[in-house]
């Protein structure tokens, strides 16, 4: 597993953990590559997801955190919804979950559009994001809970016993606009 930034070092001491997560978490720190070129491993994600995926994604100035959640999630033997570079696409994956818990996929709004990304954990004011595209980077960011739009739970064979909540302490800003 990637080092992990410290707050969520607690993380690589859970096993089993939901296999979206898992792959999710090796990717982290993938940035955008500055400047008007694009990371060419980013790129690669499209190319491996192929498809109309890969006909539509050409840069990485492009929103991306669909993207990522369709890489992981295709890693992780799911199927992927319909466009699934489309954040609020992801609103239709799997099952509705009552309440976020470990490796869910969180579907936000925010202005323009809408944000997707795996739930780690949660404190008082936010859920903490494992995301493509937050900071131009693949990192955990606290995003408010108010601006959830939906919650959902992989279709698992056999659930992880580690899929339940986890509260944290506050810790970073909150992200406002993860485009």
């Amino acid at each position: 597993m990637p080092v992990l930034p410290p707050a969520y070092r607690w993380l690589s001491t859970l096993q089993p953990l939901p296999r979206m997560l898992r792959e999710g978490l090796a990717l982290i720190d993938t940035a955008e590559q500055a400047g008007p070129a694009s990371n060419p491993v980013i790129l690669a994600w499209a190319a491996e997801l192929g498809g109309d995926v890969a006909r539509a994604y050409r840069a990485d100035s492009t929103a991306w955190c669909g993207l990522f959640m369709a890489l992981v999630a295709q890693r992780a033997g799911k199927p992927l919804p319909a466009n699934p570079l489309w954040a609020l696409n992801w609103a239709r994956f799997g099952s509705a979950a009552a309440q976020p818990m470990l490796g869910d996929v969180l579907v936000f709004q925010r202005s323009g559009g809408g944000h997707v990304g795996l739930c780690v954990a949660q404190d008082e004011a936010a859920y903490h994001v494992l995301g493509g595209n937050q900071g131009d980077r693949v990192s955990i960011a606290r995003i408010a809970r108010h601006r959830l739009y939906a919650a959902r739970r992989p279709d698992y064979r056999i659930m992880p016993t580690t899929v339940r909540t986890y509260g944290v302490a506050e810790c970073g800003t909150l992200s406002t606009n993860e485009a």
